[in-house]
């Protein structure tokens, strides 16, 4: 495993892409280190994707191209501004309120940098912030996306560990909206210092009673998934397909802000999107299997619970960890080869799963705004015409927050399981 170890470090840091080191490390073993047969490599593979829940990501890829295509994004950002728009530093809170309702649409966040960053960096420049500033809150903000339900991430999880779809939906609104309070919170200080600028005037209620009707039928899509999940009146795939046709529907017949060309190039894109991901997660089962065969898994729960029997300690370490490598992998990697390894060590410290994997998939997707992986950072570069560094150096005090965040969802488990359990889904 050392040497496989070194495969994997030279590979990411030359710039390969984690799909590809994950499925060099693993045929670098099969070829020269075990005595394996390679007719294994296809079959690990397949039986990685060959799984019906995963469908659900590239319906929820699509419904998130289909309502940016939609312009629903410019409704909800009016809805946030009648909001947040009259506390200090008031296009940053939009874009942080903004970030929470897209969230509930696409469950990406790198889709919510695309979409919201494109409209809102301009608009904060233009306004008087910095564009270091407008950039780093709009990539923090981001970080929403996988948390807030649809999550692409939670369903990968799901696939990984057994764990129910619905629970790990519900479990992760309260995170969320904590998440989003804490960057709050860090703007209104800085509005504080910096003078930023906020609205002043009140909107009339005509223009508000049109922004609402805009705005009703985004907000209606994750309202109509929430409550078909969690009644049981379909699955989160059948959720999924259910949010495209209402995104189509939306975009063609009722704000008729989309015409068929651009929903062809939302399936096009969306089929490139859920491509990448689904090798990520064929090559990331394939280098799980290489850790298995090599004990890998009881080999670190061994190690775990020598060093310490504390629950306290353990999740501190494994946080440590989670975010260090969430700065060099894929949150869906990640979860594929750590999931499987890290819960059933929980278990054995008592602590909840489903608890448990909130405070892995918060700390997971911190990754998507840390270099040098950080998605979010290289989707949001162009359109601020900024450099990686200066949006990295930018977003640091934001992360800060969301860490603190992630402490208090790490040692105060109700924060995660009161929803899920008001739902039935623990008890």
């Amino acid at each position: 495993m050392g040497i496989i170890a070194v495969v994997f470090i030279l590979a990411l840091a030359i710039g390969i892409p984690i799909a590809f080191v994950l499925g060099i490390s693993s045929l670098y073993y099969f070829l020269f280190l075990g005595n394996i047969p390679l007719s294994m490599i296809g079959q690990k593979m397949y039986s990685g994707i060959d799984n019906y829940i995963l469908l659900a990501i590239p319906f929820f890829i699509l419904a998130g191209e289909l309502m940016n295509r939609s312009k629903i994004t410019d409704a909800l950002i009016s809805f946030a501004d009648i909001l947040v728009g009259r506390i200090p530093g008031a296009l940053a809170q939009v874009n942080i309120v903004a970030s929470v309702f897209f969230a509930g649409i696409t469950g990406s966040g790198v889709a919510d940098t695309a979409a919201l960053g494109s409209i809102l960096i301009p608009a904060m420049e233009k306004e008087g912030y910095t564009p270091e500033y407008a950039t780093a809150v709009t990539v923090a903000s981001s970080v929403i996306g996988p948390i807030i339900p649809p999550s692409v991430v939670m369903v990968i999880y799901s696939m990984a560990t057994g764990e129910s779809v619905g629970a790990l939906f519900a479990a992760g609104y309260l995170p969320g909206i904590l998440v989003a309070f804490s960057l709050m919170v860090l703007s209104f200080y800085y509005a504080k210092k910096n003078n930023h600028p906020r609205r002043t005037h009140k909107i009339p209620m005509k223009e508000v009673v049109y922004t609402l009707k805009e705005s009703i039928i985004g907000l209606m899509c994750p309202v109509i998934l929430v409550i078909g999940i969690f009644s049981g009146y379909f699955t989160p795939t059948e959720a999924a397909v259910i949010a495209c046709l209402y995104a189509i529907i939306a975009g063609l017949f009722l704000l008729r802000t989309m015409n068929l060309k651009e929903v062809f190039d939302s399936f096009l894109s969306a089929a490139v999107t859920s491509s990448v991901t689904l090798l990520v997660i064929a090559l990331a089962n394939l280098f799980g299997q290489v850790l298995a065969i090599e004990r890998i898994p009881s080999l670190i729960a061994n190690f775990m619970l020598n060093l310490t029997s504390n629950k306290i300690v353990f999740l501190l370490m494994v946080n440590v960890f989670l975010l260090f490598m969430g700065m060099i992998m894929d949150p869906g990697a990640s979860v594929l080869i750590l999931a499987p390894i890290f819960l059933p060590i929980a278990l054995t410290y008592g602590i909840q799963p489903l608890h448990f994997a909130i405070v892995m998939l918060v700390n997971l997707n911190l990754g998507l705004i840390t270099p040098p992986v950080g998605t979010c950072l290289y989707a949001a570069a162009p359109i601020a015409k900024l450099s990686i560094e200066k949006i990295s150096k930018a977003v640091l005090p934001f992360i800060g927050v969301e860490l603190i965040a992630l402490m208090f969802l790490t040692y105060v488990p109700e924060l995660t399981l009161i929803v899920p359990r008001l739902l039935g889904y623990i008890y």
